[in-house]
């Protein structure tokens, strides 16, 4: 019997603050060894040439849409797209059809992932006015968090009582997430607009979606969690103003934790003339000012980390009048793209992406033994070339709904590869494996 069942060679290992080259041995489904060289016997080598590799990106902010909505997309369709990008583990947010709300649907949810997703995968519980003993149901350590909607969401998924508020954050045994935006604000901006009798179109976003919407809503928030002591974590920061409300301490301390998405960090308002629908989202991608902040305050370490609120919608109703047309980016086979461009323009080391797409999503959530390159953890790696470009059309998008706010555009680095639990998914770009490798993701709290 081989001593591996898998040695990756001559890698560049972007882990933990450092890059050195070294040997990765694999058995079954975890790292059993690193080091200079393995010269041990493998049932499979792969020689990376002194290309990169590093732990897998964890995404914590996806909408694959399933069940219900799956002619915009589904979990097989993007976990698939984000396998091919070097995403490993996906948490998929509850506003599907029907919404995630009980213990059946949370389980029905589970049961999909096992038969149709090729990322490891966790799926959010979502918050009514009205579930609270569901909540309490939640296992921390099978259950990623809780979905709370301060702003417009799907079916029943808006809390707004404040009564509810309250019991949620003093009863959740697991991590809120939260989507904050304020439909007081938002309604107000909207009716002053439309009193101005213009046409509107994706410009007017982020007046209507501003950044008084969504400080008002997060600073909410954080008084509750302040209040109850509650584990919270914000999602998609998009304001200057908001960054005010955390802290740059040592993520291990916190107990208040922001992240910010990719299209935050490399869009402004000046790309609605350009890209109009195809880059409406919520919250709005706002001032240059506003991005250029989010970029300092990632570095600074008051957000945390990285993710991308991949949420597919078909091309043909994002061409839709602004209105109608829904909000909503597919990201997830570029977030890695984006995220070393930002790289190469010095904004961050390698090391700090690796970090934000991986290191702190894991240290974030606790999540058992995946995140990092350790001798016993799971075998979830990726890999990459930081000189090899990727030229993107809305052709060569894997994603169902086909197409890209970043059609016609040329990335400096490509993702050559994907291991999931020990299993090479993706090499030099093709597909090897298949999705039985993929499991449920585990949390140690």
């Amino acid at each position: 019997m081989s001593n591996f069942s898998l040695v990756l060679k001559n890698c560049n290992l972007v882990n933990e603050d450092s890059i050195e080259v070294v040997d990765i041995g694999i058995k079954g489904d975890r790292i059993e060894k690193i080091a200079t060289q393995i010269n041990s016997d493998s049932d499979e080598i792969i020689d990376l040439e002194g290309n990169y590799v590093a732990p897998g990106i964890i995404d914590d902010q996806v909408h694959f849409r399933d069940p219900g909505l799956t002619e915009k997309g589904d979990i097989r369709s993007e976990s698939l797209a984000a396998v091919f990008s070097g995403v490993t583990s996906t948490f998929d947010m509850p506003n599907v059809d029907p919404n995630t709300t009980t213990i059946d649907l949370l389980n029905e949810r589970n049961l999909l992932g096992a038969n149709k997703s090729w990322t490891n995968y966790s799926y959010y519980f979502g918050a009514t006015e009205t579930n609270l003993e569901e909540i309490k149901k939640l296992n921390p350590k099978e259950t990623c968090g809780l979905k709370v909607f301060m702003g417009t969401s799907t079916g029943t998924l808006l809390v707004e009582d404040d009564f509810a508020l309250e019991q949620i954050f003093q009863f959740c045994p697991v991590t809120i997430v939260t989507h904050c935006e304020d439909n007081e604000t938002i309604k107000n901006n909207s009716d002053k607009v439309n009193s101005q009798n213009q046409t509107l179109n994706a410009s007017f976003h982020p007046i209507i979606r501003d950044d008084l919407c969504c400080y008002k809503s997060s600073s909410k928030v954080i008084d509750l969690a302040k209040k109850y002591s509650s584990d919270l974590h914000v999602l998609h920061l998009t304001t200057e103003k908001e960054i005010k409300l955390f802290e740059n301490i040592d993520l291990k301390n916190k107990k208040i934790t922001c992240e910010v998405c990719v299209h935050h960090l490399w869009f402004d308002e000046s790309d609605y003339e350009k890209l109009g629908n195809f880059i409406v989202c919520n919250p709005a991608i706002k001032k240059v000012s506003d991005r250029n902040a989010l970029r300092k305050a990632l570095k600074d370490g008051f957000i945390d980390y990285v993710a991308t609120d991949h949420a597919p919608h078909s091309y043909e109703d994002k061409k839709l009048p602004y209105g109608k047309a829904p909000a909503g980016i597919p990201l997830i086979e570029h977030s890695f793209h984006m995220m070393i461009e930002l790289h190469k323009q010095g904004h961050y080391s390698l090391n700090e992406v690796i970090s934000y797409m991986s290191h702190k999503v894991a240290d974030r959530f606790s999540i058992q033994d995946r995140g990092y390159i350790r001798e016993g953890y799971k075998a979830d790696l990726m890999m990459f070339d930081l000189e090899k470009t990727t030229p993107v059309t809305n052709e060569t998008e894997k994603t169902k709904c086909g197409w890209t706010p970043f059609d016609g555009h040329t990335f400096s680095s490509t993702v050559l590869g994907t291991i999931i639990n020990g299993k090479p998914i993706v090499l030099d770009g093709k597909l090897t494996g298949d999705s039985s490798s993929a499991e449920q993701i585990l949390f140690d709290r």
